[in-house]
């Protein structure tokens, strides 16, 4: 992503014994997974650093679009079931991570910033989880996408069976849990599971376009789409036109942004939005 921040500067938080490094500086925050000789595993080191990060995240008035991204090639291929022998004669212990992998997906599911999965190589079970929290997924052709629990005799707890059913038809999310199938990026794209499929060595490329055009969007707008679509999936559908009504009402007689948009309709010319 350098080509989005070299004018900005960086402070990186974490390093590789973390296992993970968040940069910041500027409109574009970059997490990165970075322990590739394990392919980014997300175990309880990693997710404990993760909740202070999307915290820190949380806390920055600049940053306003997050790219997650995994060091060496791939994503994430999810917890590190080595470490998992021992965690599970602790039941206190295994509940406290399980308890921090949710608390930092639903911050990033609940966040008024918007967060980009930019997936390479594997993608599976807790990558997965973390995949299915973010807002939008740019994968390279050689992502491989799926739940792979059951393979080894494992159950998602970091919200995969609640969250996968909820992104795609909840028949082939019970196909893709069930069978534990690995998708090639092609075929995750046509079910709905990742936004854009494009060559590995145009994902930068790729990324940077969409942070550019969400860069010259309303801060505001964009922060009330993400408000609208993450509140309405949880209520009745009637509770959620209800809200919806209220909330683009306000918005729309209210902003700035709103009205400006109109008038540069209007005027013919680009909008110049404050996100307020």
């Amino acid at each position: 992503m350098s080509n989005i921040t070299a004018n900005q500067a960086r402070v990186a938080h974490g390093d590789q014994d973390d296992g993970v490094v968040a940069e910041f500086g500027g409109k574009v925050i970059t997490v990165t997974l970075n322990r590739p000789e394990k392919r980014n595993p997300l175990d309880r080191q990693v997710v404990r650093k993760m909740v202070e990060i999307v915290s820190q995240i949380e806390a920055d008035p600049v940053g306003q679009i997050v790219v997650i991204r995994g060091a060496g090639g791939h994503f994430s291929a999810g917890g590190d079931l080595r470490g998992y022998i021992d965690l599970y004669q602790q039941p206190n212990a295994f509940r406290e991570f399980l308890s921090d992998f949710h608390a930092f997906l639903n911050a990033i599911e609940a966040s008024e910033k918007i967060y980009i999965a930019l997936i390479e190589g594997y993608c599976v079970a807790g990558g997965l989880e973390l995949l299915l929290a973010c807002d939008v997924t740019i994968a390279g052709r050689s992502a491989r996408i799926g739940d792979a629990h059951l393979g080894f005799g494992q159950l998602p707890g970091a919200g995969g069976s609640q969250r996968l059913p909820r992104a795609i038809l909840p028949m082939r999310a019970r196909h893709l849990m069930l069978t534990g199938d690995i998708l090639e990026a092609d075929e995750a794209e046509r079910i709905g599971l990742i936004s854009k499929v494009v060559e590995d060595d145009e994902l930068d490329r790729e990324v940077e376009k969409l942070v550019q055009r969400l860069s010259s969007a309303s801060a505001l707008g964009l922060r009330g789409m993400k408000h609208l679509v993450h509140h309405g999936m949880q209520m009745p559908l009637d509770e959620a036109l209800r809200m919806e009504l209220d909330f683009v009402v306000d918005y729309a007689t209210t902003s700035h942004d709103a009205s400006e948009g109109l008038r540069a309709f209007q005027d013919k010319r680009k909008p110049n939005f404050k996100g307020a």
